[in-house]
């Protein structure tokens, strides 16, 4: 019986994650850029989290949701960023095999929990423009609680057995890994022993995290432009869509990427293409979120007001 291919090579304990190691004359602008966008991002979120928890007038179902999906961002970029800046000023982008399966873990984890906190966000916005009158009662601080536990328990236990599924898969080499963190699709294809199983389950389990979801907010969003269009005055269609706006915009940067990647496919984008796809909803998606919240949101701003008065005259 002749062996497989990969029967008597060595499991590699290591990948090398090639980032953006092949723009050598402008890595350290890019270094630059990229810690300017990361410290803003941190800044923004930690302080909307701050905002949220340090404000009565904010614990709210609305607020508790952006709280929690600004602390969301807060790890989804961290668990990715800092070994990127490392990676652009540095010579070593080895990582070990145990390392990357953890930052793919929660890499997943934090997108697919993002997936569920938007839409449960959605049906925040639905209930308080399409059902005002009982929103207080359907919508209280324990069920938004609830539905964020759900959101953050659901999102790591469908990624703890996908991500299980790919840590049992034979790495034996080669270990470059064609981006700046452990990508998913990079590592299916850098296994020397295919499984369609586990590639059918994997996406099975992309499309229904993220599809499902999608689906949901479409049709909230549905109702709620229907609801508005309702109102007879202009300044009350204008008050309804507003307290939404926000909402509508981090859906669309954050989904707009997802689409683009479904919707090109893998065989045809160019590895320079995927790299840049990763970095937007890794590193420049979470740093608009808190812009676009505090921008366009006036208890988000007089809160923000309200703290800075109160330490420049704690009197």
């Amino acid at each position: 019986m002749t062996p497989t291919p990969w029967a008597n090579q060595t499991s590699i304990t290591t990948f090398l994650l090639l980032g953006f190691g092949d723009l050598t004359e402008v890595q350290m602008l890019l270094f630059v850029v990229f810690l300017v966008i990361y410290t803003i991002t941190l800044a923004g979120n930690l302080l909307i989290v701050v905002l949220v928890v340090a404000d009565r007038h904010l614990h709210t179902p609305m607020y508790v949701f952006l709280g929690n999906l600004s602390f969301l961002e807060t790890c989804y970029t961290s668990v990715s960023a800092p070994r990127l800046l490392a990676g652009l000023v540095g010579e070593d982008r080895t990582i070990s095999f145990q390392d990357c399966i953890t930052q793919l873990f929660f890499l997943s984890a934090l997108a697919c929990i993002e997936c569920f906190l938007l839409a449960a966000m959605a049906y925040d916005r639905y209930l308080a423009i399409c059902n005002p009158l009982n929103y207080n009662v359907v919508m209280n601080l324990r069920v938004c609680l609830q539905l964020v536990l759900a959101s953050w328990v659901s999102g790591f236990a469908a990624t703890a057995f996908v991500v299980a599924m790919v840590h049992q898969l034979s790495f034996c080499g080669p270990n470059e890994i064609n981006n700046f963190f452990c990508d998913m699709e990079e590592l299916l294809k850098l296994s020397c022993r295919k499984s369609p199983l586990v590639e059918m389950v994997v996406l099975v389990a992309c499309s229904l995290v993220t599809l499902v979801p999608f689906l949901f907010i479409v049709v909230s969003y549905v109702l709620i432009l229907s609801a508005i269009l309702r109102i007879s005055s202009s300044a009350g269609r204008h008050k309804a869509f507003s307290t939404c706006t926000s909402h509508l915009l981090v859906v669309s940067l954050y989904y707009g990427t997802i689409i683009i990647m479904y919707v090109v496919p893998s065989a045809e984008r160019s590895p320079a293409f995927h790299k840049a796809l990763s970095t937007m909803y890794t590193v420049v998606t979470p740093m608009f979120n808190p812009i676009i919240y505090s921008l366009r949101n006036k208890e988000v701003k007089g809160a923000f007001r309200k703290v800075v008065l109160q330490k420049l005259d704690p009197t």
